[in-house]
């Protein structure tokens, strides 16, 4: 017997064996759909850390006596031009035969300011930057 009177007879519509053949259609496409996905592989977000490499230590003096030190007050922090004048105050009570040179460095914190820099190339032996918290 055709399905369709079959249907007729029992009083359904058609349609409704259509949409039964439309649904079994979408379950066999996303089921070929998933079977033909390729595979994904999980990789750890951390990554692998570079190697550390480390550094030796710059020489040590024996002596500061002649030398100039540079204080620098990099960052202009609150009570770090204090901090530093008073390790120039230091210096000056008990070790007068070192020179220090108060500076402020131009721009915020991580502007270059060549021309002191090569100041301090040029005159310092040893620099103490204050740079903040």
């Amino acid at each position: 017997m055709n399905r369709r009177r079959l249907l007729s007879l029992l009083g359904l519509s058609p349609a409704l064996l259509l949409d039964a053949q439309i649904a079994d259609a979408k379950k066999r496409r996303v089921r070929t759909a998933a079977a033909s996905e390729p595979k994904l592989t999980a990789v750890s977000p951390k990554g692998t850390p570079p190697p550390i490499h480390l550094y030796a230590m710059a020489p040590r003096a024996s002596s500061l006596d002649g030398k100039t030190i540079y204080l620098v007050d990099a960052t202009h922090f609150d009570g770090s031009e204090t901090l530093l004048l008073k390790i120039q105050a230091w210096f000056q009570q008990n070790m007068p035969s070192v020179k220090t040179v108060f500076r402020k460095k131009a721009g915020v914190y991580a502007a270059d300011d060549p021309k002191l820099w090569s100041e301090i190339k040029a005159n310092a032996y040893a620099t103490i930057m204050a740079i903040g918290h």
